[in-house]
């Protein structure tokens, strides 16, 4: 989430939150970076790109 990650206001707005809300408008969230390349592949697939 880089350096934005580390703001939390108001005990809103930490990761668990940022990962949630981008879930929710169908962004594909690695939860490691040895997911990342598998992920991209099958979303690649899904949209018809490959």
């Amino acid at each position: 989430m880089g350096h934005a990650g580390a703001i939390i206001a108001g005990g809103k707005g930490g990761a668990e939150d940022k990962i949630r809300a981008l879930e929710d408008v169908n962004v594909v969230v690695s939860k490691s970076p040895a997911q990342l390349g598998v992920l991209m592949q099958n979303a690649m697939k899904e949209n018809g790109l490959i």
